[in-house]
């Protein structure tokens, strides 16, 4: 009973999170990508021997931080999350296209069926029997749609055996 009334709370949250991404103001501030790295990577919870590798020297933009903070934690902590081997690694990495950044979360974990991809982004969607893990089906749908908002893309790569790879664009400024 205990467990299910955090779920339930933790499911409040993320539906209340859900509901408010478009309407809230949108505040842009100076943030330094890697030291925002640095904060999340203190409160991963620690899982087996899964290192987190981050690419050095990302960029500082001049944009929304707490939109952004979402998107890297939510990816980093599934992939910490779900990963399956006891050894094992995420990658932080990015690239520079234009206008924009593209952003990348990739594990070398259990992987993804290609007929979940789209599937996993739609709100209270899981992979996991919901009674067996601890979780909500929200993080991945507030992700996207904090994306789409912004007129931006996010996408996965990935196959059963062969980790994941996510990445999502982000305008420069």
């Amino acid at each position: 009973i205990k467990g299910r009334i955090i779920r339930a709370e933790n499911l409040l949250k993320g539906i209340l999170t859900y509901a408010r991404i478009g309407k809230e103001e949108r505040v842009k501030e100076v943030v330094n990508v890697n030291e925002m790295l640095a904060e999340i990577q203190e409160y991963i919870p620690k899982k087996g021997n899964i290192r987190l590798v981050i690419q050095p020297d990302f960029p500082v933009l001049f944009t929304e931080r707490i939109p952004l903070l979402q998107i890297f934690t939510n990816l980093i902590v599934n992939a910490f999350k779900y990963h399956d081997k006891s050894d094992g690694q995420v990658r932080v990495y990015y690239r520079v296209h234009g206008d924009f950044y593209e952003f990348f979360v990739e594990d070398n974990g259990p992987g993804i069926d290609k007929v979940y991809h789209e599937k996993i982004f739609v709100i209270f969607q899981t992979l996991q029997e919901r009674d067996s893990f601890e979780s909500t089906g929200v993080g991945l749908s507030i992700i996207k749609k904090i994306l789409d908002d912004r007129g931006q893309e996010i996408s996965l790569i990935s196959e059963p055996g062969n980790g994941s790879v996510f990445s999502f664009t982000w305008p420069k400024n």
